[in-house]
């Protein structure tokens, strides 16, 4: 069974759409959360992920927020803005859709979660002290996180250790050792210097993951948000990935 790992596609259609051209069959998805903010079509983002084979779709702390499930004095003033601007922008069906995601999910070996099993929709998990805190909070072999926007691997050797960082190249695969927490990056803003969506895939027969990248159209994107009054900091940043 392979299945597609996506997080983080902040109302980006254009990320969305290129990543489901680009990745190789697939069974299933599991995603990972954050399906809308910063972007300008989040409810194109939620229908097009609604219509996936055999999903699995947690909240992220986007998606919370977005329908008043997190409040505003929680983001900075320009999140706070796109978070209201999405708010205003979601239809009835995209509304009741986010608010029936849950924060986890358990699926054999693996637990999923947006940011942490510690703290499902908020921690950032980049750098091995957090991920130490955090292997503790879950006894699946594997957790699967996203929120950072950053494609990394922790790998607890043992508990005595502190995990090790890996970080894979676009199209790189690794086999999987138990334990794991691993991040697929962001479909729709990533910020790890390289502009083009990210994702995974994960091959549950041959527990293998492998990190993938493609572009896709970031200047079609920038017009839209900008159309639709999104601030030009979060359209032009798309440019770096950052």
């Amino acid at each position: 069974m392979r299945v597609l790992v996506i997080s983080d596609i902040h109302a980006n259609e254009q990320a969305l759409e290129a990543v489901l051209e680009d990745a190789p069959d697939f069974d299933a998805v599991w995603c990972l959360g954050d399906l809308v903010g910063y972007g300008p079509n989040p409810n194109k983002c939620v229908q097009r992920v609604r219509q996936l084979p055999e999903l699995i779709c947690l909240s992220g702390n986007h998606d919370h927020a977005a329908v008043d499930l997190l409040p505003l004095s929680c983001f900075n003033s320009e999140a706070r803005s796109i978070v209201d601007w999405t708010r205003r922008a979601l239809n009835e069906a995209s509304i009741g859709f986010l608010s029936s995601l849950p924060t986890s999910a358990s699926i054999g070996d693996f637990t999923l979660v947006h940011g942490s099993p510690l703290q499902p929709v908020w921690e950032y998990i980049l750098n091995p002290l957090t991920a130490d805190r955090n292997f503790a909070a879950f006894s699946t072999d594997y957790c699967l996180v996203g929120h950072s926007h950053f494609p990394l691997i922790f790998h607890q050797y043992n508990e005595e250790n502190s995990s090790i960082p890996i970080t894979l190249r676009a199209n790189q695969s690794i086999n999987l050792n138990p334990r794991m927490i691993l991040n697929p990056g962001s479909v729709g803003q990533p910020r790890d210097s390289d502009s083009r969506a990210a994702y995974a895939i994960l091959d549950l027969d041959a527990m293998v993951w492998e990190s993938r990248r493609v572009p896709y159209d970031i200047q079609h994107v920038q017009e839209l948000m900008l159309e639709a009054g999104l601030p030009l900091r979060q359209a032009t940043r798309l440019n770096e990935g950052w």
